[in-house]
């Protein structure tokens, strides 16, 4: 029988962009300036009860699903959003992510913070940290 376990973790994330807090919002709320740093959604409704999904991965596989619902929504200023991301037909994890982005001097700050809940071993918080550090310094170039 496989071990089952869960790894509660809470990460934060910070950024500061050389961009308004309109232009930070856009890049999140806009389906083109999204996939600019972002993978390509299969299904872009933003906006409170709305759907993110993308799919993706290796040419070798497996298939990364991204399926979010977004939850808040308070324009330049605060995104909210549940997420579940699998790997094939694994559930990898189940997270709540809070995108708050703040008027800063010359700027932008954005603190990205994530809590969630990773099974069995399929993804760690650490790995997922680095990962989102990653996609915002892409953010931060797409700007």
């Amino acid at each position: 029988m496989t071990e089952r376990f869960v790894k509660h973790a809470t990460f934060v994330v910070e950024r500061t962009y050389p961009a308004s807090p309109a232009q930070v919002y856009h890049a999140w709320a806009d389906p083109v300036a999204k996939a600019k740093w972002f993978s390509k959604p299969d299904i872009f409704d933003f906006r409170v009860g709305g759907r993110e999904t993308s799919s993706g991965g290796p040419p070798e596989g497996p298939i990364f699903t991204f399926d979010a619902f977004y939850q808040e929504i308070v324009p330049e200023q605060r995104i909210v959003y549940t997420y579940t991301l699998d790997s094939g037909d694994t559930r990898m994890s189940v997270s709540i992510t809070t995108v708050e982005i703040l008027p800063a001097d010359g700027g932008t700050k954005l603190i990205f913070t994530e809590q969630g809940a990773f099974f069995d071993g399929h993804d760690t918080p650490e790995v997922r940290e680095h990962g989102t550090g990653l996609m915002l310094d892409a953010l931060g170039k797409s700007l």
